[in-house]
């Protein structure tokens, strides 16, 4: 995975004990569970976080979108009264135990020598890969994935079950002899979490039909239900297992330097400081803050995209 001197891992935090999955590997960090962020007092996550960028250098949030408001103003206002760029929030738009086995992933990747902002833009690539879904007794509250009318009359069929895919394209459908959803193109494993629902369709009939290579149970996130409108469920996710693969792929994407923080990414935006790349004319002068683009001798690159404003943290 590379030489070079010993280093202290960038930090993957969670923000549940739910959330941090078991090891894949020998090789898998452990994860960092920020418990009850918006309840404790903030005078407790200031210190936690605090100690954590002492001793990691550079901590990585990865957060669902299901988690309270509250929570992510916190984490806000937590950066914000450190004054800190080494703190990234990740929210990418995947179900719970999406989020968890991405996180996982990134606590993998965390022992290679990956430097943190090509740590935390790996979470944007990886994303791509993952593929997560649910077995749900009902639709009716199902806001992630659409819906049509007679998903939602059949919701209300005693005994109906729908399998739904909600990343990387939605697939919702009535669960029967020629019910399918398509898969990954790629091997895979199979990570199934069971709710009040059996998984017997899950492990019986999707996992054959995506032709896993190995599948592992875990349990149901808390913040599940929530997301997927019901508790009625069984949740499953399909995931890259190997750490020489996710690294493979990491690394086979160009890196450049950040126009505005200097640290080194990949893809089109900075995860700790959220500024993407400034356009440039013809002539190579930008559009804005061109000193301090040539001060960090970033490559320019007109098909990088247009900047955006900088905010405290990135979704």
């Amino acid at each position: 995975m590379g030489d070079g001197e010993p280093r202290v891992p960038t930090a993957i935090a969670v923000t549940s004990v739910d959330m941090a999955l078991p090891p894949q590997d020998e090789r898998t960090l452990p994860a960092a569970v920020l418990q009850d962020v918006d309840r404790r007092p903030l005078e407790q996550i200031l210190a936690e976080l605090q100690t954590l960028v002492d001793q990691h250098g550079h901590v990585i949030v990865v957060c669902s979108q299901a988690v309270p408001a509250s929570v992510e103003r916190r984490l806000h206002t937590v950066r914000a009264l450190l004054e800190t760029d080494r703190i990234a929030l990740f929210r990418p738009p995947l179900p719970p135990l999406g989020i968890a086995v991405l996180a996982r992933q990134l606590r993998q990747l965390a022992s290679c020598d990956l430097s943190p902002g090509v740590l935390a833009s790996a979470g944007r690539l990886l994303t791509h890969y993952i593929h997560a879904g649910a077995l749900l007794g009902s639709v009716a509250r199902l806001d992630h994935v659409p819906v049509d009318l007679k998903a939602h009359a059949r919701s209300w069929v005693p005994g109906s079950q729908f399998g739904v895919v909600a990343h990387p394209e939605p697939q919702l459908v009535r669960v029967g002899p020629e019910a399918a959803l398509s898969g990954p193109e790629f091997g895979t494993w199979l990570l199934v979490a069971k709710g009040q629902l059996p998984s017997d369709w899950v492990t019986g009939t999707l996992a054959p039909s995506w032709r896993v290579q190995g599948l592992r149970e875990t349990a149901l996130p808390a913040e599940s239900a929530g997301w997927w409108g019901t508790g009625r469920l069984t949740e499953f996710c399909a995931y890259l297992p190997d750490l020489s693969v996710l690294y493979q792929l990491v690394t086979s994407v160009r890196q450049s330097a950040c126009h505005w923080c200097g640290i080194d990414v990949i893809g089109d935006r900075c995860v700790f400081c959220s500024a993407t790349p400034p356009v440039y004319d013809t002539d190579g002068r930008s559009g804005g803050g061109g000193g301090r683009d040539r001060a960090l001798g970033h490559r320019r690159d007109p098909a990088l995209g247009r900047r955006r404003e900088r905010r405290a943290l990135t979704g």
